[in-house]
């Protein structure tokens, strides 16, 4: 399913979570540029705030694993008067590390943030879209929501379920005028990936790239975008080639990367950050 009809984006409500850094803030930077009406939400309220003043938009503190706080955030939309027209869930974390040795509070923070609170937030803000006819969600999942990687198991499985949700809601949903994008983005370098030798055979691009294929989804409404759009062959050239080979190829785009070369010491703000919100 295709929708044809493109989101007018200028003065249209578009609401962001996990939008005062990274990614999402240069998705909130770029949708400012287009005239939206630009809405952040973040876990570190002063620095979604501070976000949002810098681009004449509205910020406030967002916890995503939990409904009333989700719920909140939305209603600020509704205060400022304008319809939401555009949700991007993008708030995630990857804490990388073997599976083994992986806490459990860990795993239960990398699946209620970066699955959980994609689903909270969509079906909070699918009932209002559907009653207008109109509205675009865009889940930013990753690569390796396709494609595994040694080291982040518990985040491939969030994302792998992040695909799988909006492929199964966007068809649930087909002919009501509201549409469902998901975003893959390879290796891109924000604090995510801090610590990890990005390059070589590692397609890397930048959070202004993600940006611009989100804003661009709400004129195609594609079902699922790449960033870079040419790694939709890897899926296809990986299916015909023997397990050796690719586990070859996997091993040196993150197995490596992740459990062998990683940079522990430049990695270490990130983990102890993102480890201090969960406990």
């Amino acid at each position: 399913m295709r929708t044809s009809n493109p989101i007018r984006l200028e003065d249209a409500a578009v609401a962001i979570t996990g939008g005062a850094r990274g990614i999402g803030l240069a998705t909130a930077q770029a949708f400012a540029r287009a005239g939206s009406r630009v809405f952040i939400g973040d876990l570190d309220a002063d620095l979604a705030a501070a976000a949002a003043a810098g681009i004449g938009g509205h910020g406030t503190g967002l916890d995503v694993r939990s409904r009333q706080s989700f719920a909140a955030f939305l209603d600020t939309v509704d205060a400022a008067g304008a319809p939401l027209a555009v949700l991007v869930n993008n708030a995630g974390i990857m804490p990388a590390g073997r599976f083994a040795d992986e806490d459990d509070t860990i795993t239960d923070a990398i699946l209620d943030i970066n699955t959980r609170g994609v689903l909270i937030g969509t079906k909070l803000a699918l009932p209002g879209m559907l009653a207008r006819g109109s509205g675009h969600i865009v889940n930013i999942s990753s690569y390796l929501g396709e494609v595994p990687a040694a080291g982040l198991a518990t985040y491939c499985a969030s994302k792998h379920a992040v695909v799988g949700f909006s492929e199964a809601l966007r068809d649930e949903i087909a002919g009501s005028g509201v549409s469902v994008s998901v975003v893959l983005p390879c290796a891109v370098r924000t604090e995510l990936t801090a610590g990890v030798k990005l390059g070589g055979v590692l397609p890397t691009v930048d959070p202004e790239d993600i940006a611009d294929a989100v804003v661009q989804s709400c004129g195609h409404r594609r079902a699922i975008v790449s960033v870079p759009g040419w790694m939709r062959v890897y899926e296809t050239v990986a299916a015909t080639m023997p397990d050796r080979l690719v586990a070859t190829v996997r091993g040196r785009l993150t197995r490596k990367r992740v459990l062998q070369t990683l940079d522990a010491v430049t990695r270490s703000a990130y983990e102890e950050r993102v480890r201090g919100t969960v406990r």
